[in-house]
């Protein structure tokens, strides 16, 4: 897929530093242009909320992180960049104005985003020079974690060129679904404003509180619109007649004097005063930093689960974050076979804040989960890659053995060796060490034992021939060294001198 080769930011709000995060941590140097005085210190938090994130939302191999610069001009922001992604305040002259800046100093082939949720692309690209790489591309918060980007084209902008933006968008893990025609709010927002008409009603009649109307939501068709979305979520309402029977059956209740969608609700003082007091009362104790927190970490436990679905395939979101690590994975610097006669040096990390537990150290099972991304870097190494995976062949877990040495902290620097205990190919037995990189100090070890399967007859198999022509080399080369003193070992068995000093280095 073609990346986008550096990315600018114009506006680094809410919505603007989002993107800003979503291109850094894709490894995409980014330049943002805010005049605002506070702009750095907003971005600074947005990016740590970030990487708390993806601290809990993927293992599979980030790229680099991006270099993150703020400019002292707009000119200065995009010069040199491939998506230039506009994100100031929602009025119509301010952003025409910057638009044409943004024209006039950009790289005639660059692609243009506005992050608008209403404008029309055809008023915003009117004046314009080179109004053909211009269309919105309207996010949802936080950007840096939900997928979704309407790309929306103007009555000058091409096909091609949303498709263009639809396939750089994949390699940051966004999927950019194209409308079909260009109409003020677009999709989304269109629903979300009818939605939130209709809750601001029920609030005013004093039908419920906020909380009680978050809550309605919260606990049963948010769930269910979560993972199907409403249409596919009232076909099974449908039964075994599927959307048919279920409009000839709750069609005409449509006509029904049930809502007040057409009108507008007085949003007076009264009323703005009677919300704000609602909502100080259901979550005002908590700051908005620690909101977001929140509802990044429910996200992402959402996406993991929903990424779990369809016997492993995905479904809705989970889908969507299942295709970007195999993108990660595809596209991440591949480990080379070392031959050599020692161990091989699989993962480096920082420990971030997700992986911290209430002691302040790290909490037990990511020492695990380090193992098992240096085991899928092993296999990549190989080629169990993804591909070999669909075609039916793959190494599963049968036995492991962790021992908990030291304590991890916070932001401590960490790598995994590893050593090939005697292995055939179709058993592949490792004996792995995390090392602290400041001082080498040792902080567990791991004892594995994988064999290769055949999904399609259910057993164990040799493995393919492209994968031992890769994997003998390593099994030649550590046949040499000597048994890991810890090998073998049961637990609650003493330590040695040798393991506590640590060894492999």
């Amino acid at each position: 897929m073609a990346k986008i080769s550096r990315a600018a930011c114009i506006g680094g709000g809410v919505i603007g530093g989002a993107w800003a995060a979503r291109f850094v941590l894709a490894g995409i140097d980014t330049r943002i242009f805010d005049p605002h005085p506070e702009a750095q210190r907003l971005m600074s938090e947005v990016m740590a909320n970030a990487e708390r994130a993806y601290g809990m939302l993927t293992s599979a191999p980030l790229p680099i992180k991006g270099a993150l610069h703020f400019t002292d001009s707009l000119e200065e922001a995009v010069q040199g960049a491939g998506w230039i992604q506009e994100s100031v305040p929602e009025n119509l002259d301010v952003k025409r104005k910057v638009l044409v800046q943004i024209d006039a100093a950009a790289d005639p082939k660059a692609l243009i985003g506005s992050s608008t949720s209403g404008l029309m692309p055809t008023d915003l690209q009117l004046d314009m020079k080179h109004p053909e790489r211009m269309f919105v591309a309207h996010p949802y918060n936080p950007v840096y974690l939900l997928p979704l980007v309407e790309l929306v084209g103007g009555e000058k902008t091409p096909r091609a060129v949303l498709e263009d933006a639809k396939t750089k968008l994949a390699t940051v893990g966004m999927t950019g679904l194209i409308l079909k025609k260009e109409i003020e709010a677009f999709v989304g927002d269109r629903l979300l404003e009818a939605f939130w008409r209709e809750a601001l009603w029920l609030i005013k009649d004093d039908i419920c509180d906020t909380e009680t109307l978050d809550n309605v939501i919260r606990y049963s068709f948010g769930l269910r619109w979560a993972q199907m979305g409403l249409f596919e979520t009232y076909r099974m309402a449908g039964g075994g007649s599927g959307m048919r029977d279920f409009l000839s059956k709750y069609g005409p209740s449509l006509s029904w004097p049930w809502t007040k969608l057409t009108d507008v609700v007085d949003l007076d003082a009264a009323l703005i005063e009677k919300i704000a007091v609602q909502s100080d009362a259901q979550s005002g104790q908590r700051g908005v930093r620690e909101l977001e927190r929140i509802r990044d970490q429910n996200l992402v436990g959402i996406m993991q689960v929903l990424k779990a679905g369809d016997e492993g395939r995905g479904w809705g979101a989970g889908k969507l974050l299942a295709e970007f690590e195999a993108h990660l994975w595809k596209t991440a610097p591949k480990h080379q076979a070392n031959r050599r006669n020692e161990a091989l040096k699989l993962l480096e990390l920082k420990v971030p804040a997700a992986w911290i537990d209430y002691n302040g150290h790290m909490t037990e099972y990511r020492y695990t989960q380090s193992f098992a991304d240096a085991t899928e870097a092993l296999l990549q190494m190989i080629g169990v890659d993804t591909d070999y995976v669909k075609a039916g062949h793959s190494y599963f877990t049968v036995e492991s053995h962790v021992r908990l040495l030291a304590e991890a902290k916070l932001g401590d620097a960490l790598y995994v060796q590893a050593q090939l205990l005697p292995s055939d190919g179709k058993k592949i037995h490792t004996f792995m060490w995390l090392y602290r990189a400041s001082d080498d100090t040792l902080l567990s070890t791991y004892e594995h034992l994988m064999l290769h399967v055949s999904s399609k007859e259910s057993r164990s198999v040799p493995p393919l021939p492209e994968v031992m022509s890769k994997l003998k080399p390593l099994i030649d080369a550590h046949e040499v060294l000597p048994a890991p003193d810890a090998a073998g070992r049961s637990v609650g068995q003493r330590e040695t001198k040798a393991v506590i000093e640590g060894q492999s280095r």
